[in-house]
C-alpha cells in the first residue's frame, strides 16, 4: 500500500492508505480526527469540508493521492482551545441543535472570510447556501457568522 505524507493541523504524517481513499477516512479512521463529518459521500452536503493548502475541499470526494504533501486544517486545528471566533459566535448564538453539520458550516465560513473580513448577510447567504444543515438553523448560522466577522474572524 503506497504512503502519502500529509501536514495535518500543523503535524506531518505519513500514512498508508489505497490511492483513491477520501481524505475523509484518512482523517477519521487513519488520524482519529472525528470532528470533519460524513453526511453524503458526493460532494453535495458540505459535512466533511476541510482547509486544504487554505482552500475549503469536501474531503469525501478528494482522493488522498490528490492531496499528497498538502497542508490540512481541520475543525480540530482551527484552535487549539475552541476560541477561534467562529467558534466563540456558535457558541454565543446557540448555533449547534444535532451539530452534525457545525463543523463544515465553520470550516466553510472560515476559509471564504479570509478573503471576505465583513461580509454582509446576503454574502453569508451565498457563500454558506451549498451547505445543508438538517435542522435548518440556517438563521443562527447567519447570525453567527455576522458576530464573528464583528469581532474579527
Amino acid at each position: 500500500m503506497p504512503t502519502y505524507t500529509l501536514t495535518v493541523n500543523g503535524q506531518e504524517h505519513a500514512v498508508e492508505a489505497e490511492p483513491d481513499m477520501p481524505l475523509l477516512w484518512v482523517l477519521r479512521d487513519i488520524l482519529g480526527l472525528t470532528g470533519t463529518k460524513f453526511g453524503c459521500g458526493s460532494a453535495f452536503c458540505g459535512a466533511c469540508e476541510v482547509h486544504v493548502d487554505g482552500a475549503v475541499q469536501r474531503s469525501c470526494v478528494a482522493p488522498v493521492s490528490g492531496v499528497s504533501g498538502s497542508v490540512v486544517t481541520t475543525i480540530e486545528g482551527l484552535s487549539e482551545d475552541g476560541t477561534h471566533p467562529l467558534q466563540l459566535a456558535w457558541n454565543e448564538v446557540n448555533v449547534p441543535q444535532c451539530g452534525y453539520c457545525q463543523s463544515g458550516q465553520i470550516m466553510r465560513a472560515a476559509g471564504w472570510m479570509k478573503d471576505t473580513p465583513n461580509p454582509t448577510a446576503a454574502d453569508v447567504d451565498a457563500n454558506q447556501s451549498s451547505n445543508l444543515c438538517r435542522c435548518g438553523t440556517y438563521q443562527r448560522i447567519k447570525e453567527a457568522i455576522l458576530l464573528a466577522a464583528e469581532k474579527g474572524a
